[in-house]
Formats: structure tokens, sequence, C-alpha cells
């Protein structure tokens, strides 16, 4: 039977969760480039790096990953090909100039009076939405995980069944689903299995020689959760996926 869980009650569990969730915006970058470059290849360090001063500048998800579909739209349309596109850092002009013209964009609209409920309100509806879909699918996961991950899952479902009657700001409500988001990927790794670690680790293995150990437990982890998310079907809370 359920445990219930108030938001005040868990809340000193999340808090302790201090690592900041960079899972969603990194490989969804990280798949969106290998898909259109038509090669299942581990990015470069300095392709993280770049996706890191992205998140780190909040650059939207969004925008990062529309470029890099347009610039790879560009290259495919063009018949004489002289390279390919082997970096993250092809994109990075066309990530800039997206990026600005969305920042111009929003500043604009923040100086709008007209219309400014009814963008507000759409907001808060799907956000609503998503969170809605999210309580669904976690729901249905239930019968299929026991132990501590089923308690997570408890948890969370609790958290976001309250925090869908109480969507107020979108920037509130992303860092509470980033910290659940923290808090399903703290449950996975704690939930992992031997071979799945070894086999992350092994795919990682090529590459560590020439990245330094911080950037490549990163990577790892990243890489790791990645395949647990996938194997799992946990959802991914984050806006990011709104």
């Amino acid at each position: 039977m359920p445990v219930s869980f108030r938001l005040e009650a868990v809340e000193k569990i999340l808090e302790q969760m201090s690592e900041q969730n960079y899972f969603n915006y990194f490989t969804e970058i990280e798949e969106t480039f290998t898909r259109r470059r038509g090669k299942h290849l581990l990015l470069s360090p300095l392709d993280w790096s770049l996706m890191e001063g992205w998140r780190e500048r909040e650059v939207p998800l969004h925008i990062v990953l529309r470029a890099i579909e347009q610039v790879f739209d560009v290259y495919d349309s063009q018949q004489d090909r002289k390279r390919s596109i082997k970096s993250l850092s092809y994109c990075k002009e066309e990530v800039e100039a997206q990026f600005a013209e969305w920042c111009d964009m929003q500043a604009g609209r923040s100086t709008e009076k007209s219309g400014g409920e009814s963008s507000v309100r759409q907001s808060k509806e799907s956000i609503e939405s998503h969170i809605s879909d999210a309580i669904s699918k976690l729901t249905a996961l239930r019968p299929g995980i026991s132990g501590a991950l089923a308690e997570t899952a408890e948890r969370v479902l609790v958290l976001l069944q309250e925090l869908a009657g109480s969507v107020e700001d979108a920037e509130k409500a992303e860092a509470t689903l980033g910290r659940l988001d923290d808090m399903i990927d703290e449950a996975l790794l704690s939930a992992a299995d031997d071979s799945v670690v070894k086999t992350v680790k092994a795919q990682c293995a090529p590459y560590q020689e020439n990245m330094e150990p911080g950037a490549f437990e990163k990577t790892f982890r990243l890489l790791l959760l990645k395949r647990l998310r996938d194997q799992s079907k946990f959802p991914r809370l984050s806006l990011f996926y709104l």
C-alpha cells in the first residue's frame, strides 16, 4: 500500500541531492547530434565542454536541438561535400545566432502587455499536462518495480500529484521537477545491475586516457544514466521535455 509523503516531509531528502542534474540537457544534444551525424560515437571532451557552457549560460535545449537540425539540413542539401561534420563545434555559430534571436524575442515579450495573461495560462496548462503525463507513466511502472526503486517511485508520484495542483511559476516547477529527477537518478544508480555498469564502462574506456578524471566520471555517469533510463522507462520530468 503506497506510503503518503507530504512535500514538507520529503524536502530535506531532496535538498541533500546537491549535484545538478545535467542528464536531460546533455543526452538530448548528444542523441540529436549523433543521429544526424550517422555515426554513434562518443562526443569529444571539447564537445562536452561546449555543451556545459551552453547549459551554464541557460541556452534553452530546444534552441540547441533546432540549431543542430538546421545545420545538418543545410549540410545534407549540399551536393559537393568537401568535409564531414566531426564535431559539435561545427554547430556553435548557429546555436549562438538562434540563442541571440531568442533572447531578443523574450525581451520583447516582457514589454508586451496585451496577451500576457493568455501566454501565462497556456504555459501553466502545458506544465500541468506534462506533469499529468509523467504521473501516468510512473503509475504504469509500479507493477514491475520493487524495493528501494519502488519506494522512490511512490515518493515521486505523491510529490508530482501535489505539484500538479499548485503550478504557479514555471521556474519553481522546474526546480522541483529537477530535484525529483535527481531522486530518480540516484535510485537507478543504486539499483543498477553490475552487467550494465560494466558494459557502459567498456564503452567509455577508449576515451579515458584523453579526459580529465572529473570529466570522465561525469561522462560515464551520464551514459550510465541514459542506459538505465532507457531500460527502466522512468519518465524524464524536467520541463526541457515539455
